[in-house]
């Protein structure tokens, strides 16, 4: 009785740091990434089209680490590899710091793409499936909630380095602080983190479970021959190309028609309030309606969102559409990141899980690499974001379409995959 207590208050030893690592590398490095932007550009003189291309930078390397991920975990293990993830987070943070030239910011990009794909999605999504057996989404979620929260705390305290009237270079002070407290959680990591339970436990009976996935799968070799496999990774690419590069430009977006700091670092603070309800309440949804409904609420968001964003001005009806992109943005940015591990586990199962995990985080990652010079690229044709807003609205309802036949696609092959394991008489 006494080891059972001990497992279960160890598992949320695990699943704190989980959240913790996800409250800074994603909170404080990722989630307040359009606040440095106007900042960044009038210091240095750099184009916003020139400058977008660090984040591509940033997100190829995250694709290409995650294409590798499960040899990674197979070969290092989870703990190694996050502590990794975190000295390249440090890493990256200093040389933003101390960037001079446009390539300075490629480079600290690059080794923050490295430190995202070994810390964040992907390592949760696997992390959790390990230690946590019951209401999976629920809990990841619940840890990749703590992204939303990171960010509001983010928010208020690099906001004042960062837009400093008597300082151009204040941002530097800013990830100075970040940096630091990185090292802070780096050290937690390092002394308490486990790779796997002390005993695992028991893997379900197979009972008449509808959703989850709790199911043996597909291998590799099997899945390449499936046409849904391409569609999902492709949609997921679009997801990510729209979602990652439209949020990236949002609080920019607001600052050009001319919204204050201060109002738009509350917006950044709600948003990240907001996203951090909405992920743990994804997760939920999830766990009690399945993927189809939980992933049509998510769609129809980023829709919506869109609209908002293409009608923010400085009007009364302006500011309103500002504080519904808080709410519908949150809405839908779980796409990226709570459903990515969902989405896998369903479409795939566990044979390989770590392995298509890796590459469908890959692919929306590789989105992210584009859909950045793209938006900075309208605002030096255009003047500003509009067009992107239009084109986004009608790839996400497209999206929205396909991603139902897909899933359908893959339902009818789990199907056929438990019947036959119920035929051979297997769990």
């Amino acid at each position: 009785m006494e080891k059972s207590d001990r497992k279960f208050h160890y598992e949320w030893v695990i699943i704190t740091l989980c959240f913790l690592m996800i409250f800074t590398c994603l909170g404080f490095c990722s989630s307040n990434n359009s606040l440095y932007v106007q900042a960044i550009t009038r210091a240095n003189g750099f184009p916003r089209s020139l400058f977008g291309f660090k984040e591509s930078f940033r997100f190829i390397s995250t694709a290409v680490v995650n294409v590798f991920f499960g040899a990674l975990i197979k070969r290092f293990g989870a703990k190694k590899l996050i502590i990794a993830g975190f000295l390249c987070h440090i890493s990256a943070m200093l040389t933003y710091s101390f960037a001079t030239e446009l390539f300075h910011f490629y480079i600290g990009a690059t080794l923050l793409g490295v430190g995202m794909a070994l810390t964040t999605t992907g390592m949760v999504g696997l992390v959790v499936r390990k230690w946590v057996r019951k209401n999976q989404g629920t809990v990841m979620g619940a840890v990749l909630a703590a992204n939303g929260l990171g960010g509001a705390v983010a928010a208020p305290l690099v906001t004042p380095f960062i837009d400093d009237p008597s300082n151009a270079f204040g941002y530097r002070n800013a990830y100075l602080l970040v940096a630091a407290i990185l090292g802070v959680l780096m050290l937690l990591m390092i002394l308490f983190f486990r790779n796997e339970p002390k005993e695992k436990a028991a893997a379900p009976a197979m009972k008449k479970k509808k959703r989850g996935g709790d199911w043996v799968g597909v291998t590799f070799k099997e899945v390449l021959r499936k046409p849904y496999f391409y569609v999902a990774i492709v949609l997921t690419f679009f997801t990510g190309l729209i979602l990652q590069s439209i949020n990236g430009i949002a609080i920019t977006h607001m600052k050009d028609v001319g919204m204050s700091p201060e109002f738009t670092a509350m917006i950044a603070g709600i948003a990240s309030l907001a996203l951090a309800g909405f992920k743990f309440l994804t997760g939920l949804i999830y766990d009690r309606t399945g993927l189809r409904v939980t992933m049509t609420i998510c769609y129809c968001a980023e829709i919506l969102l869109m609209g908002a964003l293409f009608f923010i001005a400085l009007t009364p009806m302006g500011y309103v559409s500002a504080f519904a992109y808080t709410i519908l943005s949150s809405m839908a940015l779980p796409l990226e990141t709570v459903m990515l591990p969902i989405l896998t586990g369903e479409l795939f199962g566990q044979k390989d899980y770590p392995k298509l995990l890796g590459i469908v985080i890959a692919a929306n990652t590789a989105g992210y690499a584009l859909g950045a010079p793209l938006t900075g690229l309208s605002f030096d044709v255009f003047g500003n974001y509009k067009p992107v807003f239009i084109i986004g609205a009608v790839l996400s309802a497209a999206i929205l379409i396909i991603v139902q036949f897909n899933l359908s696609s893959a339902s009818k092959l789990r199907s056929e995959v438990e019947s036959r394991q119920s035929e051979m008489g297997r769990p």
